[in-house]
Parts: structure tokens; sequence; C-alpha cells
């Protein structure tokens, strides 16, 4: 690139003997990392031929400078490459118009850069404008290849997230399908584990990145839809657990909560086990916690009688069409394991959409979801009828038995584990226990629990977030661990049992309580 008339060569002295930068040199600097300012460039080139200068693209808009007015048939020539440039000159003043290559000129085509000044070019000024014209194409390729990077992406983060949510409804085969393309063999297995990093909500993305450093293309990396301080990790490797840990290590502030092993079809239990298990990092030393496989009150249960029970509560559903019983089914697990709003981001559905489905449950059914303990075992019959799809279990011919909900939950099993369970909170002088029951007789909500133990809603908030250590799950939020505290209160007699259409086996068309 030259300098003055004269090539770069030395910059001439200023009195106190420091050199005084050519434009050559300035030019050169807006290159820097620093730099690399379209718009900086255009008005820097203004500044230094002592005139105006301004970009506009093949369509005519100012992409940077001030507006020059200019002839539509020079501009045309030039943008057509009929011409390179052109010069013209009136009382006005001396006008000079140079095309702009574009890396993609498929897409958005030559611009024409236009400098007026009231002195004509000379040498030095006509070198300026040869210069900074490539400066400038450079920089355009730049940032073309800069957005290009970053269209890319976007992309394959909305593949990740679009792959993600076909495993939550658990459609593995076009996961595997989708996968296949840019991740080959990431899904070739039939079980996986599940991780949530959480952190703060402005350092995601580069969580996202050091998840995806650490995991290499063993892992599915997605930004949770639902939660933004949520990053949600599938892997079907064992070594990406470790790798995880040593990130939050890393980076102080961030938690770790990890599923136990599942099939690729449970990928939605699995996240609500990395979800749960969070609850116990927060206050593990290293902030990182894998789920415990515990007794789960359908563990405790005689399997034949839950299978059984199962079939006959979502029995309603079975005169549907398959693929819409399975929607129905998928979007009411989810919908009651998470917020409608967050199922709806996760399902990539609108949240309207997922309230009318499982609107269309609850009539099915004939009962309620805002009662808590309906909710607690319409999930208790799903994730039933979930373990019976993934092929755990009996899948025998046609039951004797003809149990209810109160046969299954008086199993000597499940008595002990629900009274084991709620009698951890008796220590407290607080009664926690007395205010968490009354909080889920009035379907979680704080306010009228308050009114009903006359105290205040805030004690009644405290007192249930106090539980959630204590009993190691989570409460505040709907889900898993929210649901088996309900079943012990129902298990031990401490609330009353629901109204559910089918629960009665001698009453099939009518609601009576389990």
């Amino acid at each position: 690139m030259a300098g003055q008339e004269g090539g770069l060569g030395r910059s001439p002295a200023t009195g106190a003997g420091t050199p005084t930068p050519t434009w050559a040199q300035e030019l050169l600097g807006q290159l820097r990392p620093t730099g690399r300012d379209v718009r900086r460039v255009v008005a820097w080139l203004a500044e230094t031929v002592n005139g105006t200068a301004a970009l506009q693209d093949a369509g005519g808009t100012l992409v940077a400078g001030t507006p020059i007015p200019l002839d539509a048939s020079l501009v045309a020539d030039i943008l057509a490459g009929r011409i390179a440039s052109a010069a013209t000159a009136d009382e006005g003043g001396h006008l000079r118009l140079v095309r702009v290559e574009h890396p993609n000129p498929a897409s958005a085509g030559a611009g024409v850069l236009a400098v007026a000044r009231p002195e004509p070019f000379d040498r030095r000024t006509s070198d300026i404008l040869t210069h900074t014209v490539q400066v400038l194409e450079l920089l355009l390729r730049a940032r073309e290849t800069t957005e290009a990077g970053r269209r890319l992406k976007r992309a394959t983060s909305d593949l990740r997230l679009a792959i993600l949510q076909l495993l939550m409804v658990e459609d593995t085969v076009s996961a595997r399908r989708v996968a296949a393309g840019l991740w080959p063999g990431l899904l070739d297995t039939d079980t996986a584990c599940v991780y949530v990093l959480e952190g703060d909500p402005a350092e995601r993305d580069r969580l996202v990145e050091e998840c995806l450093g650490v995991t290499g293309d063993r892992a599915l990396v997605v930004r949770c839809p639902a939660m933004d301080e949520h990053v949600i990790i599938v892997t079907t490797g064992d070594a990406a657990g470790q790798a995880l840990r040593s990130l939050v290590d890393r980076n102080p502030g961030t938690l770790l909560g990890g599923s136990s092993r599942q099939s690729l079809a449970r990928t939605a239990t699995a996240y609500g086990q990395a979800v749960s298990a969070l609850a116990v990092a927060r206050v593990r030393p290293d902030k990182a916690a894998l789920y415990a496989e515990r007794n789960r009150p359908e563990r405790l249960t005689d399997p034949a009688a839950l299978r059984e029970w199962t079939a006959r509560l979502l029995r309603p559903l079975d005169t549907l069409p398959h693929h819409t019983r399975a929607e129905l089914l998928v979007t009411t697990r989810l919908g009651l394991e998470f917020t409608a709003v967050s199922a709806a981001k996760v399902l990539g559905v609108s949240r309207n959409t997922v309230r009318a489905r499982m609107e269309r449950v609850e009539s099915l059914l004939r009962t309620d979801f805002t009662d808590l303990t309906v909710r607690a075992t319409v999930h208790l019959a799903l994730s039933t009828q979930v373990s019976l799809a993934d092929g755990q279990g009996d899948h025998g011919g046609p039951r004797r038995s003809r149990a209810r909900l109160g046969d299954l939950l008086t199993g000597p099993a499940l008595q002990t584990w629900a009274r084991e369970l709620l009698g951890r909170l008796d220590s407290d002088a607080r009664d926690l226990r007395r205010t968490l029951r009354s909080w889920i007789a009035v379907g979680g909500n704080a306010e009228r629990a308050a009114q009903a133990l006359a105290v205040h809603a805030q004690t009644v908030r405290e007192h249930v977030r106090s539980a959630e250590p204590v009993l190691e799950r989570r409460l505040i939020a709907p889900g898993s661990d929210l649901y088996e505290v309900v079943l012990a209160h129902l298990a031990t007699g401490e609330l009353e049992h629901p109204a559910l259409l089918r629960d009665d086996p001698g009453h099939p068309d009518a609601p009576v309580h389990g």
C-alpha cells in the first residue's frame, strides 16, 4: 500500500522529533482487531481527503457515511460492471465513484463508494481512495465470513434443539435421522444420560462453547429453551460427566445436575431427574450431583395392580387415533413435569397448544389438573405408562386385579417409605409438615395456605423452601419431586384421595374418591 507520493518511506518528523503517521499507517490501523468498522473507515476517508464520503449497497441503501447526490446512470453502469469507476466535476466540486466488490455478489451485489471534495483529486487523494476501497472490501469479506459463521452456529444450535425436542416427545427414530447428518454415531445407542448446567444467563453462550469443547462430538449440547440459565447436555458415553464436573470447577457460581442412565425414549424423564439433582448440587461443596435412584412410589406398589390401574385410568384416551393419543400423552406428561410455558418451549409449540391438549386430557379423564393430588396421581399413571412403553415390566395379558388408588397406596412398602419421608420434617420446630400439607391441599398457592394457617404468605414460601433440602426434593416447581411428596401425603392419609373417573372399577361412568 503506497503512502505519500514517494511511497511509504519514512514519515516526516515533527518539530519535537516524533514521527507523524502517514495516511497508509492510519488506514492499516483500521484493520486492527479494535477497528475493523466500515463506518469508521468511511468517516476516516472523508476526513483524510477533506471531503465527504458515502458507501451504498446495490439497492441504493446508505451503508456508511453522509448521503451524496449521485448520477443514477453512472451508479447503474458501475453496479452492472460496465465501468469500474467514474469522475465528475462541476462548480460545486469534484466527485469520484468507485465500485466496491461484495464477497457474496449473489445476495448483495457490488456497492459504490462516492467521495466528493472541493479540490481536484491529486495523486495522493487518488491513492488514498484506491487503497481505502481495498480495505473496505477486506472488511466486508471479513464481516461476511463472520456472519456466515454466526449463521452456521445458529443453524447448528437450532438443529441441536430440534433433536432434543424429538427426543423429548419420544421420536427417537427421527432424532437419530436428523443427528446422523452432522454427528454420525451420536445417538447410535439405546440409553443416555442428561446433564443440566446452571449458570449466569449472561454467561450461557460462553458456557455452551465450553461444554462443546469438553464433550466434542460425544454429546448433544443445547441452550435450554425454557430456562435462560440452563444448558442441557445429552450424552451417551460415560466420560462426559467427569469433563462437565471439571467445567464446574473452573466456573464459580455454576451447578451441575445429572440423571441416571435412561433409554432415549425417556429423555424427558432424564431431564426431570437432572433438574431435580440441581437442588442437591446447591448444597454440596462441589456444586454437582447425580440423581439418586431412590425408591419411587411406582416401584413400591404391586406392579400388576399398578399396570392394570394405569390402563384403566387412561382408557378414555384409547379411543383416539394413535398419533393423537401419543401427542396428548407426551404433552400432558411434560406439562405436569414442568409448566405449560416451559413444556411449550421444549416441544416447540405455543403454550396455548399445550394448554388445549392438557384440557382435552382433563375432559377425557373428567378431572381437574388444578388439584395437586390429581396431578400427582395422573403423573403416576403416565410414568407407569412410559415404563411399559419402554419395555420395563410384564407385558402379559389382561389382569384380574381391580385395585383402586387407595389400594395401591396402602401397601406396606409404600407406607413405610411415606412415613419415613415425611417424618424427616418432624424435627423442625416450625412445623414444616403442617405448612407443606396445607400448601399442597390448596394447589400450591402460598396466599391461600397462609390464610388457612393464619400466617404470612412469605412464611409459607420459606417453610416450603426449607423442606426442600430436608426431603431432597424440589417443591416450588412442578415435577416428579413434588408429586412424590404429594403421594406420600396420600399414602399416610394426611390428604384426601382425588376424585378420578376410572379409579373405581365398579363405577366407570362417574367420578369417585380413591
